[in-house]
């Protein structure tokens, strides 16, 4: 094509948007309101625990397709994401003690259910058999409403479930973005293996693309905050950013805006895109003793407490609490939090008693995802916009996933197919 994709926005939709626009022979002006890349999926040196640590815990999975293809555009050094070898995903019931792990075997036919051992510990094949009603969910369904609303699948299987991939609990979260899900990942084991950034997000995703857009003559221009557009019959006609001067655009040009929903409001407010979110909460520990961690799973998943996820990444223990404004105790003083973080991570870990962290570092995320509510699932804006050189990209525009890193990389993805 002619002109040049202006792109508004370098998290990982943008990113997307500017490595795939290139693909295809446009030329690319990258414009980031802030001082880095990657928004939400960003890594950053934290001062007090003196180590890089990611913005928050998120998981890719083998069968992210879009992932996959971004990581080979921007030529991602391979080391820098690692499969796991099989769709297992170990748990761990804090109250009870008990321990399992769900495992999904490989193959297009998804027997494991049928296995008592591959399947949540005090799950009956009735409830599992139950729960492939989620591919029949509709759009005003929540993932309660279709699988259930208590017992043990909704306790081991679906809560779990749903506070990692929808960032609600089952009651107010879309079953027909489970089910999304569930069809992109969970038909068949090879598609739903952990996949790892043991250097961080930002060297698997991030650090790469800025390369490739450098060397490609496209660097990302920071600290351009985009104030407002304008646009007339024929198209967007200029961009006005908080410093330097508007950016006109030529006949031929193309803007894709790549912002959080709240700032598409700010700037578009009659695109209504959804701005009711739901937040996260990190904790990063820094242990005293680093070889108590050896042989312990890299991902663990916890039930019957605060705790939702850990994550082990060097001698730094990671643990996730989604969907926090849901979650009992979650605003507690943040000495006290974390006390009671950590008592739960060495319990969930099996560390000796006396296993102590040195530092630690706890990071809320109030706009983590928008709110997926089957409401709000219905709100998502579509990419093309009634402005006929406009684009959209962002985990929260409608590519029929939840709000998931493949779920803004394919957005980006597709933003440049429509561009360009």
């Amino acid at each position: 094509m002619t002109g040049t994709v202006h792109i508004v926005g370098a998290g990982l939709a943008g990113l997307s948007a500017a490595v795939h626009a290139l693909d295809r022979g446009a030329k690319v002006a990258v414009y980031e309101g802030s001082g880095q890349a990657g928004g939400r999926c960003r890594s950053y040196h934290d001062a007090k625990l003196d180590r890089v640590i990611d913005n928050g815990n998120h998981l890719v999975l083998s069968g992210n397709q879009s992932v996959k293809t971004y990581r080979e555009l921007i030529k991602a050094p391979g080391d820098t994401m690692t499969m796991a070898e099989e769709a297992r995903f170990p748990f761990v019931d804090l109250e009870t003690g008990e321990r399992w792990a769900v495992r999904m075997n490989d193959g297009p036919v998804p027997w494991w259910p049928l296995d008592p051992a591959r399947r949540p510990k005090g799950v009956g094949l009735g409830a599992m058999l139950k729960a492939a009603r989620i591919l029949w969910a509709g759009e005003n369904d929540t993932i309660s409403s279709v699988c259930g609303s208590s017992g043990a699948s909704r306790d081991r299987f679906w809560e779990p479930m749903s506070m990692a991939v929808i960032n609600l609990p089952p009651e107010r979260a879309s079953a027909k973005l489970m089910r999304a899900t569930a069809l992109e990942a969970w038909r068949d084991g090879r598609l739903a293996r952990p996949m790892f950034a043991p250097r961080g997000l930002g060297a698997a995703l991030v650090e790469p693309a800025l390369s490739a857009l450098e060397t490609a003559g496209a660097p990302v221009q920071f600290g351009r905050l985009l104030k407002s557009i304008d646009h007339d019959a024929s198209g967007v006609t200029a961009l006005h950013f908080a410093r330097g001067e508007p950016v006109h655009l030529d006949a031929d040009d193309r803007v894709v805006l790549a912002l959080p929903s709240h700032r598409l409001q700010e700037i578009l407010p009659d695109i209504g895109a959804p701005t009711e979110t739901s937040s996260i909460l990190n904790a990063h520990f820094l242990v005293d003793d680093p070889s108590t961690l050896e042989g312990k799973p890299p991902l663990l998943g916890v039930v019957g407490s605060m705790t939702q996820w850990i994550f082990l990444k060097g001698d730094i223990v990671s643990l996730t609490i989604s969907a926090a404004e849901y979650v009992e105790g979650s605003d507690a003083d943040e000495a006290a939090l974390l006390d009671r973080l950590w008592a739960e991570s060495r319990d969930a870990l099996d560390l000796p008693s006396d296993a102590t962290f040195t530092k630690a570092r706890l990071v809320r995320e109030k706009r983590a995802t928008f709110l997926q509510t089957p409401e709000n699932a219905k709100k998502r804006p579509k990419q093309r916009t009634p402005i006929s050189n406009l684009f959209l990209a962002g985990d929260f525009v409608d590519t029929g996933l939840p709000a998931t890193i493949e779920s803004a990389v394919r957005s980006g993805e597709r933003a440049a197919q429509l561009a360009a």
